[in-house]
């Protein structure tokens, strides 16, 4: 990408405005006070609440992230993670939000101890400080350097070279700066900067997308999908229609049940745990309700969130999906170039070649010299030059597999820009196929209990890099005249924000939940700012130096680390909270048990059931929980139910026009899903 000098001072401009704003607006003497620092005085309305939740949600892994799974198999059922967080964010408006408020408290273990006991408290506190500052805090910042160093690669500031730790130490001192000192409400008034840069960025991008798709030639994007449906227009049908034809196998919202992405069934179970959790339980996303001037403008701050994350895979997803059409050829050079996927890929095309050509013989070694010499020219070209030591490596696999017995349970993916890009394959995988799942039917009807228990392997076969459809847009569509600078300056805002936000969250955590119950439990609001402000430092520090490790090529992908570890806490939380809203006799004693037992159960399936997918662990796990918890109830349950301190100041009534809201958000995900049925 390159930047002129126009792009270069608005992405200055921008970040200075997002600063000196957060810093004038976070400014007033009610910081000093904990409610003040931590929730701005309850006082945030509900245009800075919604534009908060976005900002603080919306960061590299939907534009890079989602865009490329946009460009890849899943297509638009990608579209699902924003679809079903607006139907999640109306149930928490109304389920979740009042009961919080009402209780007054300014952190989510808080509740737990008016609820359950201050056991559950602690454990849920000491378990979320860790997560936020290990795993969010450090792949946050990772995550937006990552993307920063490779748009500037070869560059230097002051003599600095511009690569991943240079730019994790510039996001976390720009996010700490104005947290530090305005705490909350600096961080909302920031938000609602980028949060419409984000907005209006996306918009940008979406309609140089479709302008692209309406001037190129159908011919040239033929190869792409929706060949037959392309043959009915021209070279002057508008964007929208070229759009419609290409991809017309990829707009739907329900894939197989095997899909690795975003299969249908995920759906029905997987999909609600981290998003109830996340939007409703994740404390750097709820702190911004919690400090809402009444319940009214809370939810309709949710409303507006809502609202706009309806709107986000038309500003995402569509543009990824452009991408592969019009830029399908750099995503495979990129491919060739990647290391990962052309050694997974080898390993399939070696098994498939393998047992096409060399599957007569018993074992590798009582194959000739002159049969495998043959064999490895032939898979040569197949597996892009792969070095003959290598190939025989591939080919010893297939037989040790077959000797294992373990063939029977592998079945090779591939989606249809895979199948135009390597038509001499196609047969030969399906041919694969069709054997295995002679021999193991659960290959071709996968059930639930084969999936679960990991009998079902499926291995994808990878011809593009789809990952590179947002970097792809930006290069090729945004000009250079200041555009390409201010959706820069938005893109890195989108990982200011969220970083900022769970800054803001772990501090407050700590200071509540720890430092003021441990350390000074006489501790003066001003005591309380300082611990905050402490805290921010240091976990802007700690994650600044731990960014730069997670590039290490054995690392692995950085949103898989940040789910993983999530998956750990979030099914157990939920479990527990939704036992603490909706069971009155619930025992004390169960909330600590099911917060503990989560990462226990889901550390046992992810050791003894690796192949069991992340979104079923954490779908097995949660059930155990509620399990575990009913049996408790019945078992033990309280004799008197629990009354829930109130907070008098708050104004906890509805207002009549979240009612209408709300039925219009899940009116329009309900058309959406049923459209693209």
């Amino acid at each position: 990408m390159l930047f002129s000098t126009l792009d270069i001072a608005i992405f200055i401009g921008f970040i200075a405005v997002v600063l000196f704003v957060g810093l004038y607006m976070g400014r007033s003497k009610e910081k000093e006070s904990a409610e003040g620092y931590f929730l701005a005085g309850r006082g945030l309305s509900w245009w800075l609440i919604g534009f908060s939740l976005i900002a603080a949600n919306i960061s590299t892994e939907q534009f890079v992230g989602m865009s490329g799974s946009a460009a890849g198999p899943a297509g638009l059922a990608i579209a699902s993670y924003e679809w079903m967080a607006a139907i999640t964010l109306v149930f928490v408006a109304f389920f979740f939000l009042p009961k919080f408020l009402k209780c007054g408290i300014y952190t989510m273990p808080q509740f737990l101890e008016q609820r359950f006991d201050t056991f559950s408290r602690t454990v849920m506190s000491v378990m979320m400080v860790v997560v936020l500052v290990a795993v969010n805090v450090t792949g946050v910042i990772y995550s937006g350097a990552i993307t920063a160093s490779t748009l500037f690669s070869g560059h230097y500031f002051l003599g600095m070279p511009m690569d991943v730790e240079f730019f994790a130490w510039a996001i976390g001192i720009v996010a700490a700066v104005y947290v530090f000192v305005g705490g909350l409400k600096a961080c909302a008034w920031a938000d609602l900067i980028q949060g419409a840069a984000l907005i209006a960025g996306g918009a940008i991008i979406a309609y140089l997308a479709f302008d692209a798709m309406g001037a190129i030639e159908v011919e040239k994007i033929a190869h792409t999908g929706g060949a037959d449906a392309l043959k009915n227009l021209t070279d002057t049908s508008s964007g929208l229609e070229k759009f419609s034809a290409a991809n017309a196998d990829k707009l739907t919202m329900f894939l197989p049940a095997d899909n690795s992405e975003v299969p249908w069934t995920a759906l029905i179970i997987g999909l609600w745990i981290p998003n109830f959790y996340y939007w409703g339980l994740n404390q750097y996303i709820m702190q911004r309700t919690l400090g809402a001037s009444s319940l009214a403008e809370g939810q309709k701050g949710i409303m507006f969130a809502a609202f706009m994350k309806i709107l986000i895979p038309f500003l995402i997803v569509f543009p990824g999906l452009i991408a592969f059409n019009l830029y399908s050829e750099k995503m495979a050079d990129a491919a060739l170039g990647d290391a990962k996927i052309q050694a997974a890929n080898a390993e399939a095309y070696s098994l498939v070649f393998a047992g096409e050509k060399l599957g007569k013989f018993n074992s590798f070694a009582e194959i000739p010299a002159a049969e495998i010499e043959r064999a490895a020219a032939e898979f040569k070209p197949i597996a892009k030059n792969l070095p003959d030591a290598e190939a025989l490596e591939y080919f010893k696999n297939y037989f040790e597999l077959r000797g294992e017995n373990e063939l029977k349970d592998i079945r090779f993916s591939y989606d249809s820009a895979w199948a135009r890009q390597n038509p001499a394959l196609v047969k030969s995988v399906d041919k694969w196929n069709a054997e295995m799942c002679a021999k193991n039917p659960n290959l071709k009807n996968p059930t639930l209990k084969s999936q679960l228990a990991g009998s079902v392997q499926t291995k994808n076969l990878i011809g593009y890099k789809y990952d590179t459809a947002f970097g792809l847009l930006l290069k090729e569509l945004v000009p250079a005249n200041g555009l390409t600078g201010f959706i820069f300056a938005a893109l890195l805002g989108a990982v200011v924000s969220s970083l900022a936000s769970m800054l803001n969250a772990a501090s407050t955590i700590f200071t509540i939940d720890i430092f003021k119950r441990f350390v000074n439990k006489s501790a003066s609001g001003g005591a309380q700012v300082l611990s905050g402000r402490i805290c921010v430092a240091l976990f802007a520090v700690l994650g600044c130096i731990i960014a730069p490790f997670l590039n290490n090529p054995e690392f692995g992908n950085i949103f898989t680390y940040i789910q993983e570890f999530q998956g750990f806490l979030s099914p157990g939380i939920l479990a527990v909270f939704l036992f603490g809203l909706f069971s009155k006799k619930a025992p004390r004693f169960s909330g600590a048990v099911g917060i503990i037992a989560s990462p226990a159960i889901y550390g046992l399936l992810k050791i003894f059931l690796p192949e069991v997918a992340f979104l079923n662990r954490m779908a097995i796990t949660f059930v155990a929980i509620l399990v575990l918890m009913l049996l408790m109830r019945l078992v033990k349950p309280l004799r008197q139910e629990i009354a829930m301190p109130e907070n008098p100041k708050i104004n906890i009534e509805h207002s009549k026009s979240v009612y209408i809201m709300g039925a219009v958000v899940l009116a329009i995900t309900s058309s959406l899903y049923v459209y693209f049925s």
